[in-house]
């Protein structure tokens, strides 16, 4: 070997030698620097979070991940299992972005000879004041055929499993259905003189007293009846929202007929051997999605949950979908959580920090962030109204809250726009819950800051 080639080899040698050294430094000035991040987040929970009055004796479970270099950030017990009330919501606004299309199934339908037989899919829009194109109540008006309303494959309760019974005659949690209307709810109101509903038609169902007092208020005496009752009170009436019975589909088939002034019928035993369904569509799919997650409706979320099942298995049934779903689209999360409802109002469900993360991660990867945007509450934006109001478009979160829990689950920017998904999970405190949530935000809000 020539003296070229010797120093040739050398430099290859040196070259190659400086590159892994390079490799080596630029290793190791990443992992400091995760080390120093994570320090000084762990550093920030602890000032924050863990150290406030509000949560000394409370549980706290809190996961940051930055999906870019998909590190995760910090880490407090965020393998632990904890109750997340309303955070429930993102697995099932997940599922729905899924697998319920670009556009909700309002109904089901078969024309055969004189007849249009339709059942329901679960649909929470079908005359829902809130949704003023209603688009089946048009294509049922204007059919020239008689109707007859079929049964569906709901199997499930009327209630989640795990329901306060002290919730289940409040309007924020109405009754599960395969043929939902109004919501489920009637809405009292004072017209004058006289009590306006909506359904017009529970107006005569009203029980008054002979002298009426307008400083009222309604009971629904009974969970399996119909009936509601004023009592004198000393509070002055104006508005109310009660959930009403629906026996399965036949309270909807009265106030259905009601609206439509046409006769509906029972079609008796249907054989579905023989028929095959059509689709007709209602409402495009955000336009309950977004409501549903702004508001924390949960109404919509437990029949946007039964609307999944009823796509994917043909049968209503909590239990049913959410074993597939944990199956299939959950199958790898990083702890297997206790998932029974839709909305979250069950004390059962029981989700972990990193649960969460890996499902917003994973809703980001699937639909995009321009579609969560519109989805999921910014600042000072529906459930987030008066939080994080300066500067409000950098978070993208669900927030959770019952007796004793608090929970915030989402999207955050940072000032140099590195997008992070974070979840921070509170249960067991004896605090107010606002003092919760002003903990909480100013850790988020210096996580913002400072990265």
């Amino acid at each position: 070997m020539n003296g070229e080639s010797k120093n040739f080899n050398l430099v290859k040698h040196r070259f190659a030698g400086m590159k892994l050294q390079n490799l080596f430094i630029s290793w190791v000035v990443l992992v400091l620097s995760s080390c120093s991040v994570s320090k000084q987040i762990a550093k920030s929970a602890k000032e924050n979070v863990l150290s406030d009055d509000a949560l000394k004796t409370a549980h706290i479970g809190i996961s940051i991940y930055e999906p870019a270099s998909q590190k995760y950030w910090y880490n407090y017990q965020a393998d632990k299992y904890f109750v997340p009330a309303s955070n429930t919501k993102l697995p099932t606004c997940y599922a729905a972005m899924k697998h319920l299309g670009d556009s909700l199934v309002g109904i089901e339908y078969v024309v055969e000879d004189s007849v249009l037989l339709f059942r329901g899919t679960g649909d929470p829009t079908l005359l829902h004041p809130d949704f003023k194109n209603q688009r089946v109540i048009s294509f049922l008006k204007n059919s020239n055929k008689k109707l007859a309303l079929a049964e569906a494959s709901f199997t499930d309760n009327r209630w989640g499993a795990g329901w306060s019974i002290g919730d289940i005659t409040e309007s924020y949690a109405p009754e599960r259905n395969e043929f939902p209307v109004y919501g489920n709810i009637i809405r009292i109101s004072k017209n004058g003189n006289a009590i306006a509903t909506i359904p017009s038609s529970f107006q005569s169902e009203m029980q008054k007293p002979n002298a009426i007092n307008w400083k009222i208020t309604f009971e629904r005496p009974s969970f399996n009846d119909n009936i509601f009752t004023i009592f004198p009170s000393n509070q002055n009436f104006k508005y109310k929202e009660m959930p009403f019975v629906t026996g399965r589909f036949m309270t909807a088939l009265v106030l259905l007929s009601d609206t439509l002034k046409k006769e509906i019928s029972l079609p008796g035993q249907v054989s579905e051997k023989n028929l095959v369904w059509n689709k007709f569509h209602s409402q495009p799919t955000d336009s309950l999605l977004i409501p549903m997650m702004h508001n924390s409706d949960n109404f919509f979320a437990e029949q946007a949950l039964l609307m999944v099942s009823n796509e994917l298995l043909g049968v209503m049934n909590d239990g049913k979908v959410i074993d597939t779903l944990l199956k299939s689209d959950f199958k790898d999360l990083p702890q297997k959580p206790k998932w029974v409802d839709g909305s979250g109002l069950s004390r059962y469900d029981l989700f972990t920090p990193q649960d969460f993360v890996f499902i917003l991660s994973k809703m980001k990867d699937d639909f995009g962030m321009d579609r969560i945007k519109n989805i999921l509450p910014t600042g000072n934006e529906g459930t987030l109204e008066g939080r994080f109001v300066a500067d409000s478009s950098f978070i993208f979160a669900k927030t959770g809250t019952l007796s004793g829990v608090v929970a915030l689950s989402g999207f955050l920017y940072t000032k140099k726009n590195r997008l992070l998904i974070f979840s921070c999970l509170v249960n067991n405190h004896n605090s107010s819950a606002a003092a919760i949530r002003k903990a909480v935000e100013k850790f988020i809000k210096n996580i913002r800051d400072n990265y």
